[in-house]
């Protein structure tokens, strides 16, 4: 149900909206930009409930008949531009979805919404053809174009928009909702928050997946035992990670926040910021052993491990280089 009381995190955003439409300022296009996850489909979908909602308070009522249409994606004034190429929106599609689209007036409400997901993947034609139509867009229209690199949008297009850009969501708003709505336990929304660095669809993600669960379990296993494993071993336990849907990002991710708590533990003796604070003897006894300059050494493999996947290096060749400089210095 994509209602404004919703959305977490973006109160500004939220604000402005109610504002805009309450004071029947709202404007014919709009970009929100943030990184995949951020919640820019959901914010769009409830700005658009919002605007055909028959009993509008200061939100969706939820319960009349185009908030029901529109909960569904059904309703006749919300338009979701579709596309075929998964790399790009072409012109003709921006034509027979919006350009020709925008003269019909609306069918109940009295506006005419379209959400365009992935706007930033509009060919130059396509973006062109736009803004023709937000030159000439009628009154009752409303786009909104969801992007999440801003700077593959023409500044023609942009200065006819006002965009509004998705900030991180603070760690304990997020700690919250993860527990709150999705009965988190405690250290498992602490660990996904870590990694999901304020983005709210990452975090929910994570911690309710049993792959990030699998593969935090494997990069745990890797860093805990590297003294006392072979190589072979922690290559075994990376390659069972196959059946998963695993980024070999975020498995780096995972070692890199275990050295950095390790550092941060050696340098200041305190746990209150360490991401495996239920790991702390281990911790503990990592810090003692290893040096400033052996920790660094990892994070710095981590980093070439990084680029070489980047260089389409196999992935079990990249965890085996590795691996050797972490058994070295763990």
């Amino acid at each position: 149900m994509p209602k404004l009381s919703q959305i977490i995190g973006q109160d500004l955003i939220k604000k402005q909206i109610q504002e805009s439409v309450e004071n029947d300022r709202v404007a014919q296009a709009y970009i929100l930009t943030g990184e995949k996850g951020a919640g820019k489909e959901f914010i769009a979908s409830a700005f658009a409930e919002f605007l055909v909602c028959e009993n509008r308070g200061a939100d969706a009522c939820g319960e009349c008949h185009s908030c029901k249409q529109a909960e569904s994606r059904v309703h006749p004034d919300i338009k979701y531009v579709i596309h075929e190429k998964p790399n790009s929106i072409g012109v003709e599609e921006v034509r027979d979805q919006i350009c020709n689209d925008l003269p019909i007036k609306p069918y109940q409400a009295a506006r005419k919404i379209y959400i365009v997901s992935e706007a930033d993947k509009l060919t130059t034609q396509a973006q062109n053809a736009l803004l023709k139509s937000l030159e000439e867009a009628p009154t009752y229209a409303v786009i909104l174009l969801l992007v999440s690199n801003l700077q593959m949008m023409l500044p023609t297009v942009r200065s006819r928009c006002i965009t509004w850009e998705l900030k991180p969501v603070p760690g304990d708003v997020l700690k919250k909702y993860l527990m709150r709505e999705l009965q988190v336990p405690d250290y498992r929304a602490d660990i996904a928050i870590a990694f999901a660095q304020g983005n709210l669809g990452k975090a929910r993600d994570m911690a309710s997946s049993d792959d990030f669960s699998a593969m935090q379990a494997a990069a745990q296993s890797v860093v805990k035992n590297a003294r006392d494993d072979s190589i072979a071993d922690m290559i075994a336990l990376v390659r069972s990670l196959a059946e998963y849907k695993v980024d070999p990002g975020e498995f780096l991710d995972m070692i890199t926040v275990w050295y950095r708590d390790i550092l941060m533990f050696k340098a200041t003796g305190e746990t209150d910021s360490l991401v495996y604070k239920d790991d702390i003897s281990i911790i503990r006894k990592a810090s003692r052993r290893s040096s400033y300059e052996g920790i660094e050494e990892v994070l710095q493999a981590i980093s070439r491990a990084r680029e070489r996947l980047r260089a389409n290096v196999g992935f079990e060749i990249t965890m085996e280089l590795l691996f050797a400089v972490i058994q070295e210095n763990g």
